[in-house]
């Protein structure tokens, strides 16, 4: 379902000389319907990038990044458009919303992307929402308002309401009381049990031996002139 082969990406720092700083070569990992696998590796040594890169934020300078039959890295931006509406999901570490949208719409708005009649959206939301402790007087707010917990379960809800085929998840359980980590817990089992191909980075161990099926420690990929 997702398959990395030779990636690489470097930054060029604009105000500092146009200097080039490469960050990852060689990358490459597969990923099967139904496994989930952790990137590990020390702070800075590409998790989070090699995430961006696989969802198209950042654009890759070498190398493939098949999610199903989309390359991520040559793919038009149309055809990423398509792919984050019904294929590849991704879960942040950060809530970025329109202010002033309710948060069961938020959290909604995946299923109605994807055409799923309002009235079930709303209402698929609305079980999350109530799974993950959001109270419901809160669902008519905006949730640019909620603590960080809250946000992060928003988040979390927004991320699972459409059964994508491919997920990737940043740090799922951070903020998160013991209560709320095993829902998150047991919704990426399921998301598992569907067949859903996930890429995760996990801080914490336990949630990591639970749901990871094996781990990938992206130090490997570290350009040899940065090491």
């Amino acid at each position: 379902m997702i398959s990395i082969e030779n990636v690489s990406k470097s930054f060029t720092l604009h105000n500092q000389g146009a200097a080039t700083i490469p960050v990852m070569d060689g990358a490459s990992l597969q990923v099967a319907p139904g496994e989930c696998v952790a990137l590990v590796g020390q702070s800075g040594s590409g998790k989070s990038t090699l995430m961006r890169m696989i969802y198209g934020n950042y654009l890759s300078a070498a190398g493939r990044i098949m999610i199903d039959e989309v390359d991520v890295a040559s793919a038009a931006p149309r055809e990423i458009l398509q792919l984050r509406r019904y294929t590849l999901g991704y879960v942040s570490q950060f809530l970025r919303v329109v202010p002033r949208v309710p948060t069961v719409e938020v959290v909604a708005d995946p299923l109605l992307a994807t055409g799923v009649e309002r009235g079930a959206a709303l209402a698929r939301a609305q079980v999350l929402l109530e799974n993950l402790n959001i109270p419901e007087r809160l669902w008519a707010l905006s949730p640019t308002t909620f603590s960080g917990g809250e946000q992060q379960r928003v988040n979390i809800a927004r991320g699972f309401a459409y059964n994508y085929p491919a997920l990737l998840l940043d740090e799922p359980t951070a903020s998160l009381d013991g209560k709320n980590r095993e829902v998150v817990m047991t919704m990426i089992e399921e998301a598992k049990a569907r067949g859903a191909a996930i890429i995760g980075i996990f801080h914490d161990e336990a949630a990591r031996d639970r749901v990871c099926d094996r781990e990938i420690d992206v130090t490997g990929f570290t350009p040899k002139a940065a090491a």
